[in-house]
């Protein structure tokens, strides 16, 4: 972004730090030092003060969630796609027979697994004490449920055994609390029920190893909102169609191959399902491709 652009996005609240005292607030001054702390990529410390405006009372507005989500989304995606790497290098050494570079590798995939497990809890311990107990509107609920099943679908990615299986039904039981929200609240075409049923329908590909469930969620999502296309905003026209467009590459992924190879693709890093991207406007954070818009 060049030097002009910047200046021209961060004047307002640029400005709004020289007002007096008394005209600006303690969750106006964090917020903007979380936009300060994004458009210098410290992520890290835009977590930190997300969660004190969380903390500060009342509803998060949906600019204030958004920046939440992003702050989280990119903590926990370098973690996710270094665990990723890390995991298929250490594949490579074992298939070598390479027992010294294995058992290093696999200490320093522990320590990114411990890494990851933090970020997690603590986003889930935001949603759970704070967030999702002031959420008033259909919309933030669902918002805050599919994060809830996000987050909780992570753990279950390096998880294994009774860990990965607590995970998997958390994550379940909150996309679920979600889309009965969603189908209650949202209509087909609105951008975070849309999101949900990306993220779902990765969930149970990738997680539960159900591609028959994926395939018919995705597919019932992309029918209703296409049904219901004329209908769509303006504003949320991009958003919406976007998300379309990621349910229907998965849908081609999941049907492409033959059904000895379905699990071959889901494992796939260059087959990675899509998920929500972390720079969709209305979710602001998950991922792309093989770290896929919500993965």
């Amino acid at each position: 972004m060049g030097d002009i652009t910047l200046a021209a996005l961060l004047f307002p609240f640029i400005f709004c730090m020289y007002l007096s005292p008394t005209m600006t607030s303690e969750r106006e001054n964090k917020t903007f030092l979380a936009r300060l702390c994004e458009q210098a990529e410290r992520y890290d410390e835009m977590v930190t003060y997300m969660k004190e405006v969380a903390n500060i009372g009342g509803e998060l507005s949906v600019d204030e969630r958004n920046l939440l989500s992003v702050a989280y989304k990119n903590v926990v995606g370098t973690r996710r796609a270094s665990w990723r790497i890390i995991s298929s290098i250490e594949q490579k050494e074992e298939s070598k027979g390479s027992e010294q570079h294995v058992s290093i590798i696999r200490d320093y995939r522990q320590k990114i697994e411990t890494e990851l497990e933090k970020v997690c809890q603590d986003v889930l311990d935001v949603l759970d004490e704070s967030l999702i107990p002031k959420a008033e509107t259909g919309e933030s609920k669902v918002f805050y449920y599919k994060m809830k099943g996000d987050y909780h679908r992570y753990l279950a990615e390096f998880a294994s055994g009774n860990k990965r299986k607590v995970a998997a039904t958390a994550a379940h039981e909150a996309y679920k609390n979600a889309t009965d929200v969603a189908q209650t609240d949202l209509t087909p075409t609105h951008p975070i029920r849309l999101g949900l049923a990306l993220n779902f329908s990765v969930f149970y590909y990738e997680i539960l190893n159900s591609p028959d469930r994926a395939c018919h969620l995705a597919k019932q999502a992309f029918d209703d909102a296409i049904a219901e296309l004329d209908s769509l905003s303006e504003e949320s026209y991009r958003d919406s169609t976007l998300i379309m467009q990621l349910l229907r590459d998965n849908l081609t992924l999941w049907t492409s191959s033959d059904g000895n190879d379905a699990e071959g693709a889901a494992a796939s890093k260059e087959d990675k399902p899509e998920e929500e991207s972390a720079a969709a406007p209305e979710d602001k954070g998950e991922e792309t491709k093989a770290a896929a818009p919500e993965s």
